[in-house]
This record gives C-alpha cells, structure tokens and sequence, in this order.
C-alpha cells in the first residue's frame, strides 16, 4: 500500500504541491490525472525521492520513506518508470536488465516475483534486442526496456508517468496489453496520464490534480460518469 498524506513541494521560492493526499491500496490500480502544468511529475518526483517534501508524510507498507533516496525504493517493493525513462543509452538492453536484476536480487523488497525469462516474454522487443545499445533504441523500444528494467526490481507497486507519451498507437496498445497482464498477477499501479481514455481502460479509480491540489476524485465504477459529464472534463482537465 502506498500512502501520500498531505504533501507539499516545489522548486525553491515556487510551491508546486499544496497539501496533496492519496492512497493506492495492494494490487489496487489508481490514476493521477490532470492538464499539464497540474503537478503530476512533481507528485511522482517528490515519492520517489528526486524531490524533497516540505512536509507532509509517503509511506509505502506502513514505512515511511518521505526521506528516502531512489536506491532504497527496490527494499521498499516500489519502481518507477519515469516520462524521461533514465536509461543508460550508452550500455546494452541486457546491461541495463542486469542491473536492475541485481538490485532487485538483494532488494527483495516487493511480493511478487519476476524471473529473467518471464519479463522478457513479456517484451518479445527486448528479448530480441538484448546486445543493442539502448540509445539506437526507437522510443516505443526505450519504454518497454524502462518497464522491464522497473520489474526486475522485484516490486509490487509500479508507478509509471506519462507510459503513452510520443508513442505509436500499436506500442501504447503492447504497453496496455502488458500493464493488464501485470494487474492480473497482483501488481498494483499508480498511473500518471493525461489521456483519460488510457487511463479509464486500465485503472479502478482516479484522482484528479490542477494547481499542485487534488481537485476531484473518481471512485470506482465512476468512470464512464466522468467522462460523460463535458462540464467537469472541461474544468479539470481542460
């Protein structure tokens, strides 16, 4: 379970975050939706450690890790797959995989288990791509080795920002078919996404964020009401 509880951040003298709260439940799929600008990449920098908060408290299980580093999110069963990916360009597809094999090896940190062979199935790309460097990679390519990376840190809650971002309508289509295959096996997921009609396909609930705040939220089965409804579509997500 991952727990944000009143969290604020931002960027020197500028406050991005005001007071935000939210809550992903295990195996539970959860969406953070908003325009751009709403503070949605900020939220996700802020947990996973590339941004201090000013206050406020994230705990992943019960432990509280406002304060920790990038490296400590893998003993904590958490990975994230950033809009910008952070791969190593320079290194193969396999080096990549290797590292995060390793960390997630002594990590241990999540519930679930994913072999070597069983994430590569996953991603037939990566598994034929293994010796290419990751920068001569397509972009589609790159987000399906950053996902593949992200499980073998072993977590049980994946956090991804903006996964449809650039991509051709056949890669988004494999990176769904993917995400619905982990929810199958338990995984729980916190999805930042613009486009609501990814989102709704492939999520139970959703929090909406304009202005650093939590504006509205979408319990479950309210989906298709918020979608229906032009006037709030247009308020909250412009």
């Amino acid at each position: 379970m991952l727990e944000v509880t009143s969290i604020s951040a931002g960027y020197g003298a500028l406050t991005v975050l005001d007071d935000v709260s939210l809550r992903v439940g295990d195996g539970e799929a959860v969406a953070l939706v908003g325009a751009n600008g709403a503070g949605k990449t900020t939220l996700v920098r802020t947990i996973c450690g590339l941004l201090r908060a000013r206050s406020g408290r994230i705990a992943k299980n019960g432990s509280d890790i406002t304060a920790a580093p990038p490296h400590d999110l893998a003993r904590h069963g958490l990975a994230v797959v950033l809009e910008n990916r952070r791969l190593f360009g320079e290194l193969s597809v396999r080096e990549n995989l290797v590292l995060a094999e390793t960390v997630g090896r002594k990590a241990r940190g999540g519930k679930l288990r994913f072999t070597w062979d069983e994430v590569t199935e996953l991603f037939p790309m990566v598994k034929e791509r293994l010796d290419s460097a990751v920068e001569l990679l397509s972009g589609g390519q790159q987000q399906m080795v950053a996902i593949a990376r992200a499980l073998l840190l072993q977590p049980d809650l994946l956090i991804m920002d903006e996964p449809s971002t650039g991509l051709a309508p056949k890669v988004v289509k494999d990176i769904l078919l993917v995400i619905k295959a982990l929810r199958e096996r338990g995984m729980g997921l916190l999805l930042i996404e613009q486009n609501v009609g990814i989102a709704s396909e492939i999520t139970d609930r959703a929090y909406v964020m304009a202005v650093g705040r939590i504006v509205h939220e979408i319990g479950a089965g309210e989906w298709q009401s918020f979608l229906t409804d032009e006037r709030l579509v247009k308020a909250y997500l412009g």
